[in-house]
């Protein structure tokens, strides 16, 4: 596939799309790479990175094995990610801290809207296609209600977070950065980021690279071999992430960690049932807002791919 500049610029602003995702809690990246039409390509892409490539390189030079590497799109989509982990984290924890009931809404309208578009694309629903999607949901519900442990900030620990943590980041419904809460290694990692430590950054890379380079694997062979069954899992994945990204919960229990109370259980609530001002209508809008984002990015996708 032949690319120009104006090509890669859009794919590193999808990147910097699945960045912002990718650094809240309940919402995916994959998400937003299915929804813009480069899912498919970034899983083929990772799996195929291998020492393949070295004898390709000693064979017929550079040129040959970045192409066969497609390079260039892993540098414009993953130079959006880092664009974004390293401005939005910090928006996106003002806005969860500050705002919490307006963003989580807009988010719940843009994941409704993922559902939708994740699910049209199976092409024919059945009772093992609806049992992978209610398997899926389940899962997904089940690790939305899990509490939060307590994690250390060994290297080995964080190795492990950040290969974990990549593996959920590419699934459209599993929140890599809800993992890092659950496994308790998000405020580690935020706050490296937030003051540029780079060997705690360093360490959770090198996890995160080699989680991406095996799961990438396992995801390729499964849209291969039963795509149909593969997509209404992620539809399930998707459904059941909606517990965790609800805008109104009831908290229930929370633990000190520094200076900051850190919720470790709370329950979903109808908006009549929130201790607080709800803000419905914002809330409503924003709702609206993240759906239509969503159309809106499935329409350029569709427009770029008939070009």
């Amino acid at each position: 596939m032949e690319r120009n500049f104006k090509d890669y610029a859009l794919i590193s602003l999808k990147g910097i799309a699945m960045g912002a995702a990718d650094v809240v809690p309940g919402v995916s990246g994959g998400t937003i790479a299915f929804i813009s039409g480069i899912y498919e390509e970034l899983v083929t892409t990772i799996s195929g990175i291998n020492l393949g490539l070295l004898k390709e390189w000693r064979e017929f030079g550079f040129s040959s094995m970045w192409k066969k590497a497609n390079g260039n799109f892993i540098i414009a989509l993953f130079l959006g990610i880092a664009i974004s982990v390293f401005t939005v984290m910090r928006l996106a924890n003002y806005l969860l801290e500050n705002h919490p009931i307006l963003i989580w809404s807009f988010f719940f309208g843009l994941v409704i809207a993922s559902i939708w578009f994740v699910g049209k694309q199976i092409p024919k629903w059945n009772a093992k296609i609806i049992t992978a999607l209610v398997l899926g949901a389940a899962v997904a519900f089940y690790i939305t209600t899990l509490p939060p442990i307590t994690g250390t900030q060994s290297p080995f620990f964080l190795f492990i977070a950040g290969a974990i943590a990549v593996c959920a980041m590419i699934l459209p419904g599993i929140s890599g950065a809800f993992i890092l809460v659950l496994l308790g290694a998000y405020k580690t990692i935020s706050e490296a980021i937030h003051d540029f430590d780079f060997k705690t950054i360093g360490i959770v890379a090198v996890g995160a690279v080699v989680g991406l380079l095996s799961f990438s694997r396992v995801l390729k062979w499964l849209f291969l071999k039963y795509k149909a069954v593969t997509l209404a899992v992620l539809t399930g994945f998707i459904t059941g992430s909606l517990n965790k990204i609800w805008p109104w919960k009831e908290i229930l229990e929370t633990v000190t960690v520094g200076d900051k109370d850190m919720v470790i259980r709370e329950q979903s609530v109808l908006p009549q049932h929130f201790d607080g001002d709800p803000q419905l209508i914002f809330a409503l809008l924003l709702m609206v807002a993240g759906f239509l984002l969503i159309l809106i990015l499935e329409r350029v996708a569709t427009q770029q791919a008939n070009a």
